[in-house]
């Protein structure tokens, strides 16, 4: 597989989730078919280790066998691990990603959320000089800062630098990567991660630049409807409403009336629902929904019967859980 032109190309990648026990262990058979799903869903790719799966499966020791268990169902899509952290340890995570036959790195700058755009800049070239680098624009709701149109025309011309997720949940700010990335006339792959605004991305261009997909938290629920969807939004009769549809689940699944605070556990209630997840759990034991929360995912399942995939699940669930 030419995994840069199937990057390049575009399509859902959706940010994996943690299957843990009742222990707060590792659920191996489940995170196993979680990936399953996500690859008979028909995505491009999927993002491990990064925000969705938990950035605690560092501390927890999880990090190097989470990756393992996902790369050996990931056969044919693009494979993006997370990185983070100050540039040694970084430096490190790519240096093992690239060893387990990862693709890209999606790298996040939270840890260098006081740095300038200067050591910022430094610290992204060293890791691409290791393994290709998605770069992430998070928000600042969730650990990301604003990063500012200066800082992006440095960052989209480092090479080895092949794509970026966009995800500040903020239409000038996504504006100024797009624009950064026109300006420098390079081919790099523009992926949403506005969850509050998947399909008005998808629709978006910017002097001749244009979102490919999604690499999405989002995504890691409904799979098999987001990759039927992202086919075929340009061509959908109406997006606006679509767009709403969309926007109105994911405040649901992230939490949004809560500041995102359940965010996590949101998405594991919805696959957990489906009977891919036991329960859940996440890895700190005081991460879950939040108050009115479960019954939001509720309203926005009985709302929107045709987003989720549910009949798709029941009836392969039983083969991607086999050991």
């Amino acid at each position: 597989m030419d995994w840069l032109a199937s990057f390049r190309k575009g399509g859902v990648i959706p940010a994996h989730p943690l299957a843990l026990t009742a222990e707060r262990k590792l659920d191996e058979r489940r995170q196993r078919a979680l990936t399953r799903y996500y690859v008979a869903a028909g995505v491009s790719g999927a993002a491990v280790g990064v925000h969705t799966t938990q950035f605690a499966i560092r501390e927890a020791g999880l990090f190097r066998p989470v990756l393992e268990l996902a790369r050996e169902e990931m056969e044919g899509v693009v494979r993006i691990g997370g990185v983070c952290g100050p540039t040694k340890q970084a430096v490190r995570e790519a240096g093992i990603l690239r060893d387990l036959g990862y693709h890209a790195g999606l790298l996040s700058l939270a840890a260098l959320v006081n740095a300038n755009s200067r050591k910022m800049i430094e610290h992204v070239q060293k890791v691409a000089e290791v393994l290709p680098v998605v770069g992430f624009y998070l928000q600042p709701a969730v650990g990301g800062r604003v990063l500012p149109y200066a800082f992006w025309r440095q960052f989209v011309e480092i090479k080895n630098v092949v794509g970026i997720k966009i995800a500040p949940f903020n239409r000038y700010q996504t504006i100024d990567v797009m624009r950064a990335v026109a300006e420098s006339g390079r081919e790099l792959a523009l992926y949403t991660g506005n969850d509050d605004n998947i399909v008005i991305d998808l629709l978006s261009e910017y002097h001749g630049v244009k979102f490919v997909g999604g690499l999405l938290g989002h995504w890691s629920v409904w799979t098999k409807k987001a990759v039927e969807m992202q086919a075929k939004v340009r061509k959908h009769k109406d997006p606006l409403r679509l767009n709403m549809e969309v926007t109105d689940a994911n405040a649901a699944f992230f939490d949004a009336a809560n500041g995102f605070k359940g965010c996590i556990a949101g998405l594991h209630e919805v696959l957990r629902r489906q009977g891919l997840l036991e329960g859940i759990w996440c890895l700190d034991p005081h991460e879950g929904l939040s108050k009115g929360q479960a019954e939001e995912i509720d309203r926005v399942y009985a709302a929107y019967p045709h987003l989720h995939d549910d009949e798709f699940v029941a009836a392969h669930r039983d083969k991607w859980l086999r050991g």
